[in-house]
């Protein structure tokens, strides 16, 4: 079969033949359609991933659209390595994959999943959010940041704070349902001072997808100015702005704040499907979509990069 074949860390990906996989018991072959590039699948990619194995030849990719032998449509996670999902076939555990809805298209599926997952896990499963609350986005202008405003919309948040550095995208996210919305300029004090009213009035959940100064910022500006006994719930979700910041210990001292992961690890693959399973339910009725560019599999060494918060790249794959 062909596939996008990684045979070492950082090159790039060889569409060549690979063997194709064997039936295996408690595993389905999906006849894959559609294989969204992902930031963990890059990552893994390249080796630079906390979950990468560092086993060459592989094929690349993490989930997918496909078919099974009976036809069914189904999303799909985590194929059973060497085997990944930019090929014409994967192996996947039978509690892997899930039915797409007839509203949804191949493409728009595996554009959705990873970044509605994200946003649908980070919200629901690790900071256990409750209609009425008070969410803030750092770094609302990317897919998963984008989508998590609409899904925290249509879950029935009170009061949404948006932070990002696109102007545009941001005034875009106040139509989509965000109340407030911050521009990130580069100058933590800055940003302290425009989210300290904020902070004082409340904030429940915190969703960030930047870390670095940006998050070190609003963790130590919601220790000095949340209203005593207001609990933050910080969930850590992507670290576009830096791997590490240097977070005073009397910050978490000073207030009640719950540090929090979202991702593969801290929540589990079958509770990561579920949310899949939810994103897909309520994709039209919280307009969750993504904007995508679909590239056939064959040209995928022309289209290797990682991804941004522009269209996502979407490679197809025939039979």
């Amino acid at each position: 079969m062909k596939a996008a074949v990684i045979r070492g860390a950082g090159t790039l990906p060889d569409y060549a033949d690979f063997d194709a996989p064997a039936a295996l018991a408690g595993h389905r072959v999906i006849d894959v359609r559609a294989c969204a590039l992902s930031r963990v699948a890059y990552a893994k990619a390249s080796g630079q991933h906390y979950s990468s194995t560092q086993r060459f030849p592989f094929v690349a990719g993490l989930d997918g659209a496909g078919r099974l032998d009976d036809g069914q449509r189904v999303y799909f996670c985590m194929p059973r390595a060497p085997y990944g999902a930019l090929a014409q076939q994967c192996l996947v555990a039978e509690s892997l994959y899930t039915p797409i809805p007839d509203t949804l298209d191949d493409v728009a599926a595996a554009a959705l999943a990873i970044p509605g997952m994200s946003s649908w896990a980070a919200l629901v499963e690790r900071a256990r959010f409750v209609a009425g609350e008070t969410v803030l986005v750092n770094g609302a202008t990317g897919v998963a940041g984008r989508l998590a405003v609409r899904i925290a919309k249509h879950q029935g948040a009170g009061k949404i704070i948006v932070t990002g550095r696109n102007p545009a995208m941001l005034d875009a996210l106040c139509e989509a349902g965000a109340d407030v919305a911050i521009a990130l300029n580069g100058e933590p004090d800055a940003l302290a001072a425009q989210i300290a009213p904020h902070f004082a009035a409340g904030v429940d959940v915190v969703l960030d997808y930047l870390w670095g100064a940006s998050a070190q910022a609003l963790l130590v500006t919601a220790a000095r100015t949340a209203p005593e006994g207001r609990a933050l719930r910080f969930v850590q979700i992507g670290s576009a702005s830096g791997g590490e910041i240097a977070l005073p210990g009397a910050a978490l001292r000073a207030a009640p704040i719950t540090l929090l992961g979202s991702g593969i690890g801290s929540v589990t693959m079958p509770r990561l499907l579920e949310c899949v399973r939810a994103v897909f339910g309520a994709a039209q009725a919280a307009a969750l979509a993504v904007e995508t560019q679909a590239v056939p599999l064959a040209q995928i060494a022309q289209h290797w990069r990682e991804p941004g918060s522009g269209p996502r790249t979407v490679f197809t794959i025939e039979a």
